[in-house]
């Protein structure tokens, strides 16, 4: 049942991804919807998620939010090295390095594959609560195919490449739910990710994303599709509860 469901999630992050292409000649408005997304999806769907699941502290912090600072320095530091070498070899330091999108959208692949768990698991509690979870990930998969797409795309990979990493994405749940029928990840574990993989995602939308949307294009608009990404995922997770 579990695996059947999670074929929503495919669809519904295949639709995301469409989307995202569409609307090419509105590139700003594209990249600021995206990152209006990423902050909802961080600040109001993954921090309290990894808060919960990984509640320890580690000197007066708790370990979720520990990891999710690391996970900024981590995108912060690959994206410095990956610049560091494109100079060392001529090339414009300031130029994005494809590297780190097809890395970005490989962990959002990862995300995708952990919401298929949370459906499997879900279910073998019970019919009522997989339900309920599948509701939530299925209408927040949209924000994640467009992510991933928009993600691959802005840092200079070819077409082929953020079509494969959003059909990789797609697919994700589906495996991630099936792989329920073998195995369970502990708590801690998925609330410790969760907190890193919210670290990545927010340097990408407030380092990368933005600036480039309001750089390009310094339109109303573009805050408007801005601040619609982080109510739809608020949205979306006022539904789920």
């Amino acid at each position: 049942m579990a695996v059947f469901v999670a074929l929503g999630a495919f669809l519904m992050t295949l639709a995301g991804g469409w989307t995202a292409q569409r609307v090419t000649d509105r590139r700003h408005l594209v990249l600021g919807l995206a990152g209006g997304l990423m902050l909802g999806v961080v600040g109001l769907d993954l921090l309290p998620e990894a808060l919960e699941a990984a509640g320890d502290e580690v000197f007066g912090v708790p370990e979720a939010l520990l990891l999710f600072v690391a996970g900024f320095l981590l995108a912060h530091l690959v994206e410095r090295l990956l610049a560091a070498r494109r100079a060392a070899h001529g090339a414009d330091e300031h130029a994005r390095a494809p590297e780190v999108g097809l890395t970005a959208a490989a962990a959002m692949v990862g995300h995708s594959a952990m919401d298929g768990v949370a459906i499997g698991a879900a279910f073998q509690v019970g019919g009522g609560m997989g339900a309920a979870v599948a509701m939530a990930v299925i209408a927040h998969d949209f924000a994640d195919g467009f992510n991933t797409y928009t993600l691959t795309s802005l840092y200079g990979n070819a077409r082929r490449r953020a079509v494969a990493m959003l059909v990789a994405d797609a697919c994700a749940p589906v495996l991630g739910a099936a792989s329920t029928l073998f195995l369970t990840i502990p708590e801690q574990a998925l609330g410790a990710y969760l907190g890193l993989f919210g670290g990545v995602l927010l340097y990408l939308a407030a380092a990368e994303i933005l600036p480039e949307a309001h750089h390009e294009h310094p339109a109303r608009s573009t805050l408007l599709c801005t601040t619609a990404g982080a109510a739809f995922i608020w949205l979306v997770v006022g539904i789920a509860e």
